[in-house]
């Protein structure tokens, strides 16, 4: 199963216009409030040398719930707007 996780923060319009450009697009998602999952969030952070959000964490859980296929995708790192981070989602649960 391809898992979509979404970090995102309380006053961030770009976290809402990422909700909803998944939500158009039938992408369910997990979303990850930062303040209340701080120790997840701040891996997150580390490996990817950025803290803007929305952040999206892609991943493949088998049935084994081993994890699989991490795929870790920051705003201004590796996609420039909300539009191009969904089909980057797209493209991962297509793959």
């Amino acid at each position: 199963m391809k898992v979509t996780i979404v970090y995102t923060m309380d006053g961030c319009p770009y976290c809402v216009q990422i909700k909803e450009e998944l939500k158009k697009n039938d992408i369910i998602f997990i979303e990850r409030d930062i303040h209340v999952h701080e120790e997840e969030y701040d891996q997150f952070v580390n490996v990817t040398g950025n803290e803007y959000v929305p952040s999206l964490m892609l991943l493949t859980i088998d049935e084994g719930e081993n994890v699989h296929n991490v795929k870790f995708l920051a705003p201004e790192r590796d996609y420039n707007d909300i539009f191009e981070g969904v089909e980057m989602v797209k493209g991962y649960l297509l793959d």
